[in-house]
C-alpha cells in the first residue's frame, strides 16, 4: 500500500492560490505518472467478490494507491522545478493494454508568496 504523505506544498484543484497568498511566478506544467497492472490473482479474487456484490475492495485499494503515488510524484516534480505550489490539479487515466492503467496527476507549478 502506498503511503499517503502530507504534502509539503499546497496542491489546489482551483487556479486560485491558497488564501493569504498571491502567485509570484508561473513555472509551467508539472505531472506525476504511474502505470499499474492488476495481477492475475487480484483479478481472480475481485471476480469472486462480484458474485456477492458490493465494493470490489482489491480494485479500490489499487486505484487509491495508484492515485496517491501519482500525486506524490507530481509534488516531487513541482518541487524539482522550483515551485512551492501546484494550481489546477487534476487526475487523468487511460488503459495502456489489458489490465494495465496509466494514472497521471497534473497541474501548473507556481511560486506563491504571502500577501500580508
Amino acid at each position: 500500500m502506498t503511503t499517503i504523505l502530507r504534502h509539503a506544498i499546497p496542491i489546489q484543484t482551483t487556479f486560485d492560490p491558497p488564501p493569504g497568498n498571491a502567485v509570484e511566478r508561473i513555472i509551467g506544467p508539472c505531472w506525476g505518472i504511474t502505470v499499474r497492472s492488476r495481477s492475475v490473482i487480484g483479478t481472480t479474487c475481485a471476480g469472486l467478490q462480484t458474485i456477492f456484490g458490493g465494493e470490489i475492495t482489491m480494485f479500490t485499494e489499487l486505484a487509491n494507491d495508484t492515485r496517491n503515488e501519482a500525486m506524490n510524484r507530481l509534488e516531487q516534480h513541482a518541487r524539482e522545478m522550483g515551485a512551492n505550489c501546484v494550481l489546477g490539479f487534476r487526475f487523468d487515466s487511460s488503459e495502456l493494454m489489458q489490465n494495465t492503467n496509466e494514472i497521471v496527476a497534473y497541474g501548473t507549478a507556481v511560486v506563491i508568496r504571502p500577501t500580508a
